[in-house]
């Protein structure tokens, strides 16, 4: 019971400024008389202060209610919460003249100048029982919060200056010059030339980004701060619902914004219309179906073989006009009748084994999946009279030196060469996006973690990149450029070295009990990955989009029966290699 008693609720907190209110406000009239009559007053002047006290404290209370004075949290006391506080003054103060004006004979004796005197008083006593607590607490915490920098001075960073626990934020920086030497939420914005300055100053242990930067211009900030050993940076987004801060991480670095994703086209093309995504839990099919959910799609068709990657994408698009459905691409037959119920009007084929040392270790499985897969989808989405066939294809079809690359390339082949009919079939071929599912940093990330070291294969190894949304939404823009036969390439950028990854993702963990191992190339791996075949390739309107110039032609009944005969070969490489003639087998 006693400690019931004693536990803060909003209920007491709203009687206890009450109370205090009532208090202050007594002591500041009080004091308004004694500086008005010059600390003599007399009896005649004295006479009408209760009258005039339970008029103004009744006026006030009621104006404090209804601008929501008690209903602030004063411990985030702020200019908005002051604002409130001076406006419900005003309008108690102009009602009482108003009332002395109107009825002047009830208060008789009253000097009028003791209400201006009274109005400052009060607004001064009362602000600061409300600023009190804030001070006393910041008073406590400040040794414990971590000093931090802002750079940028958005709404997000005055929202960490005024409600922020964790930060105690000692500068504000900016690179705009305009900005420079002014003041943000009473703090003085300094220049962002000054920051290794002010870290070492104010010993600051904590950066906080929150302006949107340009990747290169972020990697140069990013070098900065890791040159001081700062390694607590975060990056701050402001959302419809709610400020976030995620820790920057090594795809912030890495991320490439493409500027001409035409999203408009994308919602045109994707609209009311019924979709279908082989792969849907993977990390392209899921990230397809999201925009594709997003961009008004009529249904979605989430094809998946695994149960648990159907379940979580299923799940996340619950709201939307969903069909999931558990099974393979290989089986012909039940893939027919998923296409005969929903007739799919654009399909995109993301079902596929792609990674490298698993295809070389089971060959048999990595084609029948990826070829025979793609082959049946491709005939069915013909056969069902689909507008739009798109097949996301990778770098690693290029001059492929492993299993998975060949059979990629083989359904880039079938695609670009089958008797399509009526329905615009094109392949798109692009490098690893960040942070997909087998990927290098996944892999990294558990190793840090787990504060194992960090292996890498060569030392000289690079790949392409780009994030996962971008490039999704380049597939599903390369979908409305097709016309029939295109092999469409995303432009990836200059190729990342691995072990220049791995270093930045050890300096953004703050450990230095890590290293880099190297282990060596891995069955089929190369040691550059192409994107371009060659130089003569052609440029679409859209400069993150080209497309493959010189469509290589072949007989379809022959590629066709090759493709039979690779089945039940027992010597698959070699069957292969005469499909594929560029395949050099790096096992």
């Amino acid at each position: 019971m006693k400690n019931s008693f004693f536990e803060s609720t909003h209920t007491k907190r709203i009687i206890f400024f009450i109370l205090f209110d009532i208090f202050l406000s007594f002591i500041t009239l009080l004091l308004s008389y004694e500086l008005r009559f010059n600390f003599n007053i007399s009896d005649i002047d004295a006479k009408c202060f209760y009258d005039v006290f339970y008029i103004l404290i009744t006026i006030k209370l009621l104006s404090f209610i209804f601008f929501k004075i008690y209903r602030f949290s004063w411990r985030y006391f702020s200019i908005v919460e002051l604002k409130q506080l001076v406006y419900a003054h005003i309008v108690t103060y102009i009602t009482f003249i108003t009332l002395y004006m109107l009825w002047d004979d009830y208060i008789k004796h009253f000097a009028r100048s003791i209400i201006i005197i009274d109005f400052f008083l009060s607004l001064v006593f009362i602000g600061a029982l409300r600023v009190a607590k804030r001070v006393v607490l910041e008073g406590r915490s400040s040794s414990s919060k971590k000093n931090t920098i802002l750079i940028g001075t958005s709404k997000i960073a005055q929202n960490i200056i005024t409600n922020d626990k964790e930060y105690n934020v000692v500068a504000v920086i900016e690179d705009i010059k305009i900005s420079i030497g002014t003041y943000f939420s009473g703090i003085k914005v300094k220049s962002i030339d000054n920051l290794d300055e002010i870290i070492k100053e104010d010993r600051v242990t904590s950066v906080i980004i929150t302006k949107e930067y340009t990747t290169e211009k972020l990697n140069i900030l990013y070098s900065k701060l890791a040159k001081n050993k700062i390694t607590n940076i975060k990056i701050a987004t402001l959302s419809d619902k709610e400020d976030r801060l995620k820790k920057l991480s090594v795809e912030d670095l890495l991320a490439r914004h493409p500027k001409d994703l035409d999203k408009d086209l994308i919602e045109n093309f994707i609209k009311d219309k019924v979709i279908m995504i082989t792969g849907a839990g993977g990390s392209i099919g899921s990230e397809i179906a999201r925009q594709c959910a997003s961009f008004g799609a009529k249904k979605l068709i989430l094809l998946d073989h695994s149960e648990f990657n159907l379940y979580t994408i299923s799940e996340e698009l619950k709201t939307y006009n969903i069909y999931s459905v558990m099974q393979s691409v290989v089986n012909l037959k039940k893939f027919e009748s998923t296409f005969a119920k929903y007739r799919p009007q654009i399909v995109i084929h993301a079902a596929a084994y792609k990674h490298v040392p698993l295809c070389e270790e089971n060959i048999s499985e990595a084609i029948e999946n990826n070829i025979m897969g793609t082959k049946n989808c491709i005939d069915l989405a013909i056969k069902y009279k689909a507008d739009k066939f798109t097949l996301v294809s990778t770098d690693k079809a290029v001059r492929p030196t492993n299993v998975m690359g060949t059979t990629k390339r083989i359904c880039e082949l079938y695609a670009s060469n089958v008797d399509s009919k009526t329905t615009e079939i094109s392949a798109v071929r692009f490098g690893n996006v960040l942070g997909s599912s087998g990927s290098v940093i996944p892999k990294f990330k558990a190793q840090i973690e787990a504060g194992e070291n960090i292996t890498v294969t060569h030392k000289d190894i690079t790949r392409y990149f780009m994030l996962i949304p971008e490039a999704c939404g380049l597939v599903l823009q390369t979908a409305t450029l097709a016309k029939g036969g295109e092999l469409f390439i995303l432009d990836m950028g200059e190729p990342i070295k691995i072990v220049d990854m791995a270093k930045k993702m050890i300096e953004l963990s703050g450990r230095d009990d890590i290293q880099i191992e190297f282990t060596g190339l891995r069955a089929g791996e190369k040691l550059y990955e192409e994107l371009l075949i060659d130089d003569s390739d052609l440029q679409t309107k859209y400069s993150s989009i080209m497309v493959v110039s010189k469509r290589v032609k072949i007989d379809i009944d022959i590629l066709i029966n090759q493709i039979e005969q690779l089945l039940i070969s027992e010597d698959k490489l070699t069957k292969l290699k005469e499909i594929v003639p560029e395949f050099n087998h790096n096992g």
